[in-house]
């Protein structure tokens, strides 16, 4: 390695070919386990071996060829869930189980054992509506709701789980593979990794042999999955062939491939499935190498023997099997039983958490590229937005900023004064965000490095010293972040004593934490790494990324005593990490296609509980031509994280760099997303208090609409606006589908109305986004745009009233001071209620419990499909005093416009329409 501290890092070292990432079949453990499952062994529940306590009911499987026990526990927990658990009953020293990702022991509900068949038992959760049924031979698991099978597991009987060993069998197994070198059958030629496995130029000596596990589950009646982030994918899974698996292993993929299912920066490990009627989920927990295989059977009808005058018919409804794989650790799965997406949404929150609520600035626009240059740089971008009239709320420093790849320090050359700088952005009400990646430059001037080694903080290698690996700094070790202690001190790094340069509007960025090593086996850190509490890093090499975020977010929580919350974005994720902050789809390409995959990505890393997650604006590789840089500004400015970023060596593009036309347009699209602020930051409220995903995919808001099953062109953000981006090139118009027979959409700007369940042509200029309103919502808007969200916060509201075919709507605003965590300790939040019935609009507490005074008012209403001019508007406040309003109304759009109001938004009153 000594070569490589001289040489020169650069993106080079990054953008690798894509040949040096595995795919399913050069995976030892996928290839045993497909090996093995061919000979059809099988496993036995021993039904004498059944105990049962407050919290579980366990019993022996037993394998008819190995005779090895396994130790199963089923598990009721609240809100309609199961946990199933095997692992070996005496394993040679304990396996891995994943920590921190559930927020706490989850709550168990007691299963009452019912009379089952001989050879079954059935487990009941009290309520008697959901059952576990276990068949003793061959083992399986049916979990029935009613009279219906929902999910069957190990029906396939998939069940795999190779049992540690000590390390005379390797010598045992060498000579068994001598003696059988003889036989030239294929299957002994084979390399199946037993107890190493190579691939290029790397060996994976595995201390304890093989260890991995496998299962199957049966989902009755499901043709349609989603989930298992993070692909280049469609939203929809797809079924899987031989060798094509969906990979779950964190990896720093740069440029990656569109629909594709090979692993790329984040992994969770959670999918859901859903069809006419109910809503499932399956939550593998599970942090090493993942595999999942997807196998839809459609439904069926065949015809049976004639019997009479009429042919009997029977038709065997369609299921979808999935089989997890995993490297090591134990089967721990979680079955989320429904039966609505709202209710899975829950249960998988209840588990993992809820996503974090964000400061109010991270939802506004973040302006990044790598990098600017200098503190100069910095200025004069800033100057451009207020210049050219844009709003921005975050300037974002990557790497170059710092003294040679030396995370907490600042380039004396470039940046001298970093307190100067940030003090002329706080002066405009805007924050500065700065990378910090997870490897440590080796260095025995650097302090950050020393510490960390004199403290022994760092992942070792086999030998059980440092590992060391190259990254941007050239040769670096990498903070071990599974031990609580190294979490703890980097934490503390923060610290505005201790981060020099610092000030309380720096948020962070962590990066490269897959981990990311180059030149290392697939770009990443080898997997017999050791780790706090001597555990492998196959072990655990996808929750890396996870811990990371995790002790940023503390640390950022810390130097503000607790008071303020923290935002922070990581490239690499697990589930959960939704507790902890944002994440975003890394190193995409100044693509069309990039664009559109975009979509489904983000609607994935949603519906598994990401709810704050964006894509780089323009694509972070190469160039965008103009029309595809104004269509992705477009885009993003209805996703949840904004974002724009671009590599070195690519041209500059703020967005006042391509002429004014095209400045107006992306000036348009940044001023629409901050004008929707007060929609925005309810919409993650609602997450983060009612775990609902902020965007949705469409089967999600109408969970009994066919047509919606597949659709990933466009989304809902909330239930009230559909989003339908031009992701085409040179596109005249875009065909939508507005869902919904009942419904009524409105279209954003022009107001005209479309009645639900039907597609409509759109036509498309370079200046339209189709976005359309869903009759039945209120969607409270700020009537100015400011500099930065901090302009905004006295700046008056309007609501957006778009009836439903029925004449009513309703819709909430939440409002608090947008960065503390005051709203949660002492209740200082104002939520209000908007509901229009009977041509009266009444604004009204949603929660009795927050107080928060507000001095904005309602300034404007407009009504979208109000039927006929009215004679007169009053309003009608708490105190009893009524007041006529000045009203428009446009008989061709049918709306009708309150202007020049002052209604407070913190108190009750109501608007009177005759």
């Amino acid at each position: 390695m000594e070569a490589a501290v001289k040489e020169e890092i650069s993106v080079e070292d990054e953008a690798v070919d894509k040949n040096i990432f595995r795919d399913c079949n050069k995976i030892a453990f996928y290839r045993r386990q497909k090996q093995w499952l061919s000979k059809k062994s099988t496993y036995q529940a021993l039904l004498d071996s059944v105990t049962t306590d407050e919290d579980s009911t366990r019993f022996q499987i037993i394998n008819e060829a190995s005779k090895v026990p396994l130790l199963a526990e089923i598990y009721g927990i609240e809100g309609n869930i199961f946990r199933l658990k095997i692992n070996e009953e005496t394993p040679l020293k304990p396996r891995f189980e994943v920590p921190d990702v559930l927020t706490s022991k989850p709550s168990t509900v007691r299963l009452i054992s019912c009379s089952g068949d001989t050879g079954s038992l059935i487990l009941a959760d009290g309520k008697g509506d959901l059952k576990c049924r276990i068949t003793a031979n061959p083992f399986k698991v049916d979990l029935v709701s009613g009279e219906e099978v929902v999910i069957s597991i190990n029906s396939l009987g998939q069940l795999y789980f190779e049992h540690l060993q000590i390390l005379h069998k390797q010598r045992a197994a060498k000579e068994n593979e001598e003696e059988a070198s003889v036989d030239t059958s294929q299957e002994n030629q084979e390399d199946l990794g037993l107890w190493e496995e190579k691939f290029g130029k790397f060996v994976d000596i595995k201390a304890n042999g093989p260890s991995s596990i496998g299962l199957d589950f049966s989902l009755h009646g499901f043709e349609h999955l989603y989930g298992i982030p993070q692909h280049a994918e469609s939203h929809q899974l797809k079924n899987t062939g031989d060798g094509d698996a969906y990979r779950l292993y964190n990896l720093d993929v740069y440029g990656y491939q569109i629909y594709d299912k090979m692993g790329i920066y984040g992994s969770v490990p959670y999918l859901l499935a859903h069809k006419l009627g109910r809503t499932i989920g399956i939550f593998w927990l599970n942090a090493s190498e993942t595999l999942v295989e997807i196998n839809t059977e459609p439904a069926v009808e065949y015809t049976l023997t004639q019997m009479g005058p009429v042919a009997a018919k029977q038709k065997v409804r369609s299921r979808t099997h999935v089989h997890w794989m995993s490297e090591s650790g134990i089967i721990d799965v979680f079955l989320l039983t429904g039966p609505t997406p709202s209710d899975v949404f829950k249960q998988y929150s209840h588990l993992t958490g809820t996503q974090a609520m964000p400061p109010l600035f991270s939802l506004g626009y973040h302006q990044c590229r790598w990098n600017y240059e200098d503190e100069e740089d910095v200025k004069a971008v800033d100057a451009g937005f207020d210049e050219h009239d844009i709003p921005y709320d975050a300037m974002w420093l990557d790497i170059e900023h710092t003294e040679g790849k030396r995370y907490f320090t600042w380039d004396k050359n470039r940046f001298p004064n970093p307190k100067r700088m940030q003090e002329l952005l706080r002066s405009k009400k805007r924050k500065l965000v700065v990378i910090s990646d997870p490897h440590i430059k080796i260095d025995p001037d650097y302090s950050v490095y020393v510490k960390a080694k004199d403290q022994g903080f760092f992942v070792k290698n086999q030998e059980g010293e440092d590992f060391e690996g190259v990254c941007w700094p050239g040769l670096s070790s990498y903070l071990d972040f599974t031990n609580p202690k190294v979490r703890e001190w980097y934490s503390s790094l923060f610290a505005f004593p201790v981060y020099q340069g610092s000030t309380d509007i720096l948020f962070l960025w962590n990066d490269m934490n897959e981990p990311s090593v180059f030149r290392g086996p697939e770009q990443t850190m080898q997997k017999n790494a050791i780790h706090h509490g001597n555990w492998e890093h196959r072990e655990l090499h996808n929750i890396y990324g996870f811990y990371h975020q995790m002790a940023t977010a503390e640390g950022l929580i810390k130097r503000s005593k607790g008071k303020e919350r923290p935002f922070v974005l990581t490239r690499s994720f697990f589930a959960g990490s939704q507790k902890y902050g944002a994440v975003w789809t890394g190193d995409n390409t100044a693509e069309w296609s990039n664009l559109k995959i975009s979509i489904p990505m983000l609607l994935t890393l949603s519906i598994t509980g990401i709810s704050f997650c964006g894509a780089d604006i323009g694509g972070f590789i190469g160039n965008p031509e103009t029309e595809l840089l104004v269509r992705w500004y477009q885009a993003g400015a209805y996703q949840p994280f904004f974002r724009g970023h671009a590599t070195m060596n690519t041209k500059r593009r703020e967005p006042w760099l391509f002429g004014e036309e095209h400045t107006q347009l992306i000036r348009e699209a940044i001023r629409e997303r901050y004008g929707l602020l007060p929609y925005w930051y309810s919409l993650f409220y609602y997450a983060h208090v009612a775990s609902q995903p902020v965007m949705r995919p469409l089967w999600v808001e109408f969970p009994d609409e066919l047509k919606t099953f597949d659709m990933e062109d466009e989304y809902m953000l909330g239930s009230a606006l559909l989003v339908h981006p031009v992701t085409e090139p040179k596109a005249t118009t875009v065909d939508v589908f507005l869902p919904g027979s009942n419904e009524v959409w409105y279209d954003y700007k022009t107001f005209a109305h479309w009645e639900g369940g039907c597609t409509v042509k759109i036509p498309v200029a370079l200046d339209t986004i189709p976005v359309f309103q869903r009759g039945g919502s209120v969607i409270p808007i700020k009537t100015t745009v400011g500099k930065s969200t901090g302009w905004m916060t006295e700046s008056s509201y309007g609501l957006r009233v778009a009836l439903s075919t029925k004449g009513s709507s309703v819709g909430e605003l939440y409002l608090d001071d947008g960065h503390s965590f005051q709203y949660l300790h002492q209740k200082q939040f104002l939520h209000r209620k908007f509901s229009f019935c009977s041509s009266v609009l009444i604004n009204s507490s949603a929660d009795q419990r927050g107080h928060y005074p507000s001095k904005c008012v309602v300034e404007k209403i407009l009504v979208l499909g109000f039927r006929k001019e009215p004679s007169s508007v009053t309003t009608h406040s708490s105190d009893g005093k009524d007041q006529p309003v000045a009203f428009t109304y446009c008989a061709k759009t049918s709306t009708l416009s309150l202007e020049k109001l002052s209604l407070t938004i913190d108190t009750d009153w109501e608007v009177r329409i005759i």
